[in-house]
């Protein structure tokens, strides 16, 4: 039997397992969408009109997006976030103004973090994937400049992206653990990127 013949059914059976597994993917997704979009009240605040976040996160050193929670390094960020309740296409979201600090205080993987100790100012929105009990599970995007350019990213202007889920303890507050990633979008030739995963808390008032 000529290869053509097994190789061929084997590759429609593949794709058409990978094409059945991307639609039920998509269709938990929009219907993750679907439920978020359809919440009585927005799950950042519960009610509240006003958010204050306080994170903490460490460092590893890789560029992904997503990156991977190895290779963690001496660099710390310390945030603090204002939000508002927005909607994002009838999706609960929240809008924020955020204050990072990085810190930096060793070396590792060739790279002396101490370096990029800078302040960096953006602005951000979040929105509410899916409703599980009491865990909120978002991604956000955001915008914003860094105080300097350094070789680990070549420029002030600088994007965010994050992902993360919020435990609520009270009707005010809850915690929050995250993955951040920034970067320049490759907007100048050094993008070796920002990643943190942190905790934080936020209080609604």
């Amino acid at each position: 039997m000529p290869w053509g013949g097994v190789f061929c059914p084997i590759v429609v059976i593949f794709l058409h397992d990978k094409m059945y597994c991307m639609r039920k993917f998509l269709c938990v997704l929009l219907s993750c969408v679907i439920s978020a979009a359809n919440a009585d009240e927005n799950p950042f605040f519960d009610g509240y009109e006003n958010q204050i976040v306080f994170n903490l996160g460490t460092g590893t050193n890789h560029g992904f997006l997503i990156s991977p929670p190895t290779e963690f390094v001496p660099f710390a960020v310390a945030q603090i976030q204002y939000s508002q309740p927005a909607n994002f296409f009838r999706i609960p979201a929240r809008m924020s103004l955020n204050i990072f600090q990085t810190f930096g205080y060793g070396r590792r993987y060739g790279w002396d973090w101490r370096d990029f100790t800078i302040p960096i100012a953006m602005v951000s929105g979040d929105v509410s994937l899916f409703q599980w009990y009491d865990w909120n599970f978002f991604m956000g995007f955001g915008a914003g400049f860094q105080a300097q350019q350094n070789d680990r990213i070549g420029s002030k202007l600088i994007f965010g992206f994050k992902i993360g889920g919020a435990y609520r303890i009270s009707e005010c507050s809850s915690v929050e653990l995250f993955m951040q990633h920034m970067s320049n979008g490759n907007t100048a030739p050094e993008n070796n990127s920002y990643a943190f995963y942190g905790l934080g808390f936020a209080y609604n008032f």
